[in-house]
């Protein structure tokens, strides 16, 4: 099972990669209409690795997805198996929260 900080990691990962997507995609729209034979082979490499890395940032987005979905269900299950015990953990979390809340 995932834990959490490897979905955030992810998350992180995700965004950060579709930020450097963007800025790459905007660096091609400023460069459309300069000349030159070396810009115009640049611009067609990063061009075809910008479509590998929207496919791979959709692949990653849909196995975080997945890997969420799995984890909701695995809570979900606990929770109907151990109704009492979750009731008693989600207390104890709350009285924890409202004593640190009340400090300040």
């Amino acid at each position: 099972m995932l834990n959490t900080t490897d979905t955030v990691s992810r998350d992180k990962l995700v965004a950060d990669f579709k930020v450097v997507v963007a800025d790459a995609e905007e660096l091609l729209k400023l460069t459309a209409g300069q000349a030159g034979e070396k810009l115009t082979d640049v611009r067609t490499r990063l061009g075809d690795r910008l479509v590998t890395a929207k496919d791979r940032i959709a692949d990653a987005e849909s196995a975080v997805r997945e890997q969420t979905k799995k984890v909701a269900h695995a809570t979900d299950d606990y929770v109907h198996k151990n109704p009492w015990q979750s009731v008693g953990v989600a207390a104890g979390i709350a009285f924890l929260l409202g004593l640190l809340a009340g400090r300040r």
